[in-house]
């Protein structure tokens, strides 16, 4: 019991010098982050989600931004901007369904560095959209300029592929009827020739499966 004793003591009392001088720095950092003052801020986060299900589209107008009201130790606020832990808004959406789903911005969707805490957010909840994907294949429509302009006219034209598939949200894709060329410049042509154009699908939220682009062989004829 004695050996005991001793050895615990023997424990306690090693190095006693470093031991007080490490439990005085502790307390100094601990008063030191105790007394810092407590500030609030906004800051504008972007909106970011994750885990979308395979097989959906958002169809809503995305909200790309929220700002945060935050508190917190000065320090941490005044290092949000300049290389510290900026606040980000992350959106699990790995339970949603076909359909409106409302997100609030609160909880754990808000990553915050240690301290800082969320008052508020403006807005405080992000409404989306979400519909199936759809996959189409649709027309190619080629557009002409300067027709005419030196005593010619379009007499036959083939675009190649002469369609194209698009995907997005399937209330939309349906919308889609046909994918326009850029304008095919024929004013100073007067035979045969072939152009590579670009086409260009008006939903923004519809998006081409391959490259937008075709080849437009065109033959003129004298008016």
């Amino acid at each position: 019991m004695k050996r005991a004793f001793q050895w615990v003591l023997g424990l306690v009392t090693e190095r006693v010098g470093w031991k007080l001088l490490s439990l005085a720095i502790a307390v100094l950092l601990w008063a030191i982050v105790a007394s810092e003052p407590e500030l609030s801020t906004w800051a504008t986060v972007r909106v970011e989600y994750e885990d979308l299900p395979d097989g959906l589209e958002i169809s809503s107008t995305p909200v790309n931004t929220v700002s945060l009201e935050l508190l917190g130790p000065s320090s941490e606020l005044r290092g949000l901007g300049d290389g510290g832990v900026h606040p980000a808004v992350i959106l699990d959406m790995s339970g949603v369904r076909p359909g409106e789903r409302t997100f609030p911005i609160a909880g754990s969707s808000v990553k915050l560095a240690r301290g800082v805490h969320l008052l508020r957010s403006i807005p405080s909840q992000v409404r989306f959209e979400f519909e199936t994907r759809a996959e189409h294949s649709v027309p190619v429509q080629v557009r002409f300029a300067g027709e005419g302009k030196n005593g010619y006219v379009v007499a036959h034209y083939e675009a190649q592929p002469k369609e194209l598939s698009i995907a997005g949200p399937r209330s939309r894709v349906a919308r889609i009827s046909a994918v326009a060329t850029d304008p095919v410049d024929v004013s100073s042509l007067s035979g045969s020739s072939e152009f590579r154009v670009n086409t260009f699908v008006e939903d923004p939220y519809v998006r081409f499966m391959s490259a937008p682009q075709v080849a437009v062989r065109v033959t003129m004829r004298k008016k």
